[in-house]
């Protein structure tokens, strides 16, 4: 399994504040380890990394998070309790 976590970056270049929440509880839960790659949504740049992957996912929200199983299966998650539980917490 391989997991990425999207982060936004927002319009006046500050950090999403959701995000960095997210971010801490990871690191305070010891689960942090466990993110394969941190990627950055800016919403100043339309073509960052960040803005292509919530693009091809449909996705709004920040943070979401990406879960590639080893059987070629994809999976998003957007709201985190449900990733904790489920892959996290698994």
């Amino acid at each position: 399994m391989r997991i990425t976590m999207v982060k936004k970056i927002l319009a006046d270049g500050s950090p999403c504040r959701k995000c960095a929440e997210v971010e801490a509880r990871l690191r305070d839960g010891g689960h942090l380890r466990r993110i394969d790659r941190i990627v950055i949504a800016d919403e100043r740049d339309p073509a960052s990394e960040g803005m292509a992957l919530a693009g091809l996912h449909g996705v709004d929200l920040a943070p979401f998070f990406i879960v590639e199983q080893d059987d070629g299966g994809t999976r998003i998650y957007t709201i985190f309790l449900r990733f904790l539980r489920e892959v996290l917490q698994a």
